[in-house]
């Protein structure tokens, strides 16, 4: 397949160009034309084998979620089940790229891409591990010392170490170079003292990847660093934050004169910046991002039947060539991020894109079906549209809000 291309003037006269398929853009090839910026998503990389481990994973879901009503399945990766997260950790399903060495199974990215998505599109609960096998322990992996890699990442992969995120801070919104929460140095380690907030399942995690300031607040990125905190010390107080639907699953964490050892500095002192970033690029790519509302969308084709409308069939239809467009976007970062690159931008570009889609899926069905959304409705359809209205506000925040997020890809496109 070609790639389509489109070029555009910005205010200096220059000419941009992005692909959307394929292969990279090279330079202007008259000479005297501006040189253009390279944007593009690679084609995945090729993987035969991972039909069959898809067929794998759909008949253990058959059977582990055959009892799990849609009410609960459309939580998908929201969905804590510390004994489901174990169970897919004696599968050999978390921590699936990782060096055998450290409990992992030195699969692809592309296979771990086909658990994923056969886990959200099932509606599996998920959340448990989530965080520590997406992003906390590949960030370890990283740039863990070796005894930080074997103190965590086999347990990780066993679906028995839970993690939570420490970035955004109250005041600070998607600003994460405006982080107040400090560490100083002491004799021996460091003492913390702040506030984070939306941190996800932090009740039930057992360690935080801390981002803090260890320099002066004038140099925004290059004075902080990052820290694994085991959340059971003391002065670490967590206080359940309600959403909208009702759960409790964010979280106030208050750190308090909190004493951690020299040992849980991860990376080096002043990078932490740099490391968040290509975090991001881990969190803001899969799936999820565009799969947060497909249980509902399951569910409105099963209410609309085998003769929907015309209206019906062309907005399911349209809905149906978005996913796939997000699902080819997302698998080529699983590529790039396979071969140890760091695709931030194009990441950015499919969580922009996925947050809209996944915001458009409840819309459309409230427009297609005169069904009343209720939470705790026994129709199954009532139910997770419920869940899903009152939810979706939150896909265009969580991971950077929309705004943050089209900054950045302008200024990846040198449009800023």
């Amino acid at each position: 397949m070609e790639p389509r291309d489109r070029a555009a003037d910005d205010r200096g006269g220059r000419r941009w160009r992005v692909a959307l398929d394929c292969r990279p853009l090279s330079a202007a090839a008259n000479p005297g034309e501006t040189q253009m910026q390279d944007f593009s998503f690679p084609a995945p990389p090729a993987s035969p084998d991972t039909e069959s481990l898809r067929a794998e994973v759909r008949e253990f879901l058959g059977t582990e979620l055959a009892s799990r009503p849609a009410s609960e399945r459309i939580k998908s990766w929201s969905g804590f089940d510390a004994d489901f997260s174990r169970k897919l950790g004696e599968r050999g399903w978390i921590g699936m790229t990782w060096p055998k060495a450290y409990g992992g199974h030195e699969r692809s990215a592309l296979e771990r891409y086909v658990v994923l998505e056969e886990l959200l599109a099932a509606g599996a609960p998920v959340a448990a591990h989530w965080i520590a096998d997406r992003q906390s322990g590949p960030l370890i992996l990283k740039v863990g010392t070796e005894e930080q890699k074997r103190a965590f990442l086999p347990r990780i992969a066993a679906g028995e170490c839970f993690f939570c995120i420490g970035m955004s801070e109250p005041d600070s919104g998607s600003d994460l170079a405006a982080v107040r929460t400090r560490a100083v140095p002491i004799e021996g380690g460091w003492r913390v003292n702040g506030t984070k907030l939306w941190t996800t399942y932090a009740h039930h995690a057992h360690c935080m990847i801390l981002y803090c300031r260890t320099g002066a607040a004038e140099d925004r990125h290059g004075g902080t660093s990052q820290f694994l905190v085991d959340l059971t010390l003391p002065g670490i107080t967590i206080r359940p934050i309600a959403d909208l639907s009702g759960e409790r699953h964010f979280n106030e964490v208050v750190f308090e004169d909190v004493v951690l050892p020299a040992s849980a500095l991860i990376g080096p002192e002043g990078n932490g910046w740099n490391q968040v970033m290509s975090e991001l690029a881990y969190e803001r790519s899969g799936p999820e991002r565009f799969l947060s509302t497909f249980v509902l969308l399951v569910e409105l084709i099963r209410a609309l039947g085998a003769s929907p409308s015309d209206q019906a069939a062309d907005a399911v239809g349209r809905l149906g060539a978005q996913l796939v467009v997000l699902r080819r976007l997302s698998r080529s970062v699983a590529g790039m991020l396979q071969k140890g690159e760091n695709p931030a931008l194009q990441a950015a570009v499919v969580k922009d894109m996925g947050a809209i889609v996944e915001q458009e899926i409840p819309e459309i069905a409230r427009q297609l079906v005169a069904t009343e959304p209720a939470l705790r409705s026994p129709d199954a359809l009532s139910a997770v549209l419920g869940y899903a209205i009152l939810n979706a506000p939150a896909f265009s925040l969580r991971g950077g809000t929309r705004e943050i997020l089209r900054g950045i890809i302008a200024r990846g496109l040198g449009l800023r």
